[in-house]
């Protein structure tokens, strides 16, 4: 070698120049940032990192149906933390419970869609110079194909060309021969697949960027309007304003849920229905909708969905001066789906001479078992308040801390002074230790049927049980990305069934141009002609032995069998 050095790509080993007789030494070559680059976008833009990816983003989708989600299941999330506030607070740093705003999952996200173009936009390319490429002359011995056949026959080259095409083969003709394609629709069936991934990206993306979402409560007799500030949970797309919002409105009428009576699966929940009057815009004429499960409302694109349901007993507190300070439904969380027994709190800020903070449970059908009243049925054919808990003093709303409204605040609760304890029983969903135990003289309560009252102690007021409501959970919903995410899930189907289903095969005739039998000089004269064909599929594993016995049929009616 001479005073120069023979270099590759950046990796690759270099030879260096050596003395005369010696072999040249060999060192290899720096693998430098531009080289990292490339390797890496290589690698990203790779079939087996896209599909690789795609297993991840629905590995990292699991987790949305395992554990429940912030904004759509918020009082499921909150049972999690107060059951098990450990495990809650891991879950929580991992975004269990938002995975789908998780940062993991937008990065895997963002590769899968990164991958998915820098994969598709070479192959199109190249699918495109095949598709305006001729088929390929024939190879020159076709007995050596794994499909072929031979016969005689009076048939030409612009005859065998017309048949093949008559069978949808794209057809190239030359001397004495004719070449023929087809199955180019799995290639494009591969290829609409992986288009339309990207094009369900794009909609998931442009749907949280212009749509939003949020949960409302709603109790039986009281409306919604579509803004902001009636939501209990908003969260808008980064490109979504107040003016952004749908002006409807509705009004809950009636909630009616239906359950098995009888039987082994006595209590099962069979159909729910939520009536609503729905005025879809400001001056509008309103209309009657009922609501299920699976039928949202839709008020031009903005769909309304019903996810969960309980029971909102009615409740009128008066206080130690007359005063009615609390007149109306009371949500109460399920605290067991199987008859609905539910947990109750009313804070009542308004009551003098002490403000008052009252804990319930709410027995759709209670009935006595074993010293205690326990629900046996979802609905509501015996409904009784169990008062756990009335306390008396500062409920801390003042403070300017946020506050749920389904438990008494605990560093609150524990300044307070009980009026009324039921024995034995602790406060639905209250954790802190309560001041019970202080020695201080306390009432124990019954449970309350409807139109029963409660008088308190020391002449701190009352508690009347008047009614019982329903309340509904409603998750309200704008996604522009909705309708293009479904077309471009049915062509990413038709996509994968073209690319399942189609095979690639390819089809040569060579005419001789010796006639057979009759001393024609050339092949265009009449008479019989030696014929061979042969055919290649271009599928791993596809069977092609059938459709090319056709194919030769078709060029010669006489033979039964090509196989």
């Amino acid at each position: 070698m001479s005073e120069t050095e023979r270099t590759g790509r950046a990796g690759v080993a270099v030879e260096t120049p050596s003395p005369a007789g010696q072999k040249p030494a060999v060192r290899p070559a720096s693998f430098g940032a531009v080289a990292w680059a490339r390797w890496f976008w290589r690698t990203l833009t790779s079939m087996r990192t896209a599909l690789i990816l795609l297993f991840l983003f629905a590995l990292a989708s699991i987790p949305g149906s395992l554990w429940p989600q912030r904004g759509i299941a918020d009082a499921k999330v909150a049972q999690y933390f107060r059951d098990d506030p450990g495990l809650a607070e891991w879950l929580d740093r991992f975004w269990l419970f938002d995975v789908f705003r998780a940062p993991w999952f937008a990065a895997i996200y963002l590769l899968l869609f990164i991958s998915l173009i820098g994969c598709v936009l070479p192959r199109a390319a190249t699918h495109l110079r095949e598709l305006r490429r001729k088929p390929p002359a024939p190879p020159r011995n076709l007995v050596r194909l794994p499909h072929h056949a031979s016969f005689d026959a009076g048939l030409t080259v612009e005859e065998a060309a017309a048949r093949l095409r008559g069978r949808r083969y794209r057809v190239t003709t030359g001397p004495g021969w004719v070449s023929a394609e087809k199955g180019y629709l799995r290639e494009t069936g591969n290829l609409l697949f992986h288009v339309a991934l990207v094009g369900i990206l794009v909609a998931v993306a442009m749907g949280a960027l212009y749509g939003y979402r949020g949960n409302v409560l709603v109790v039986e007799g009281e409306g919604f309007s579509n803004t902001v500030a009636a939501y209990d949970r908003y969260i808008p797309g980064q490109q979504v304003n107040a003016e952004s919002l749908e002006p409807f409105s509705f009004t809950l009428d009636d909630f009616q849920a239906t359950y098995i009576a009888q039987g082994e699966r006595r209590g099962q929940p069979l159909d729910y229905s939520a009536r609503l009057k729905v005025t879809d815009a400001p001056g509008a004429a309103e209309r009657d909708y009922d609501l299920k499960v699976n039928e949202p409302l839709d008020v031009n694109g903005t769909l309304t969905y019903l996810i969960d349901h309980g029971y909102a007993p009615t409740f009128k507190v008066t206080d130690g001066k007359g005063q009615v300070a609390y007149d109306g439904p009371v949500p109460c969380l399920v605290a067991q789906p199987s008859t609905f027994t539910s947990e109750c709190t009313i804070k009542v800020p308004d009551a003098q001479p002490q403000q008052l903070g009252i804990l319930m449970g709410f027995l759709p059908s209670g009935v006595p078992m074993g010293g205690e009243w326990v629900s046996v049925f979802p609905g509501a054919a015996n409904p009784l308040a169990q008062v756990y808990g009335v306390f008396a003093g500062d409920l801390g709303m003042g403070n300017g801390r946020p506050q749920s409204v389904y438990q008494l605040d605990p560093e609150s609760l524990k300044k307070m002074k009980p009026l009324v304890m039921k024995a034995g029983q602790p406060p639905a969903g209250q954790k802190p230790d309560l001041p019970g135990g202080t020695g201080a003289p306390v009432t124990r309560a019954e449970p309350l049927a409807v139109g029963q009252k409660l008088d308190l102690p020391g002449g701190a007021g009352s508690i009347e049980f008047t009614g019982v409501k329903e309340w509904v959970a409603l998750q309200i919903t704008h996604d522009p990305g909705r309708m293009p995410a479904l077309v471009f899930s049915a062509l990413a189907v038709l996509g994968l069934v073209l690319s399942l289903t189609v095979r690639r095969r390819r089809v040569w005739v060579r005419v001789k141009n010796e006639a057979v039998a009759t001393g024609e000089p050339d092949g265009s004269a009449p008479g019989l002609r030696h014929i061979e064909v042969g055919g290649l599929t271009r599928t791993e594993g596809a069977d092609f032995g059938e459709e090319f016995a056709e194919v030769v049929a078709a060029l010669n009616p006489g033979v039964k069998d090509a196989r």
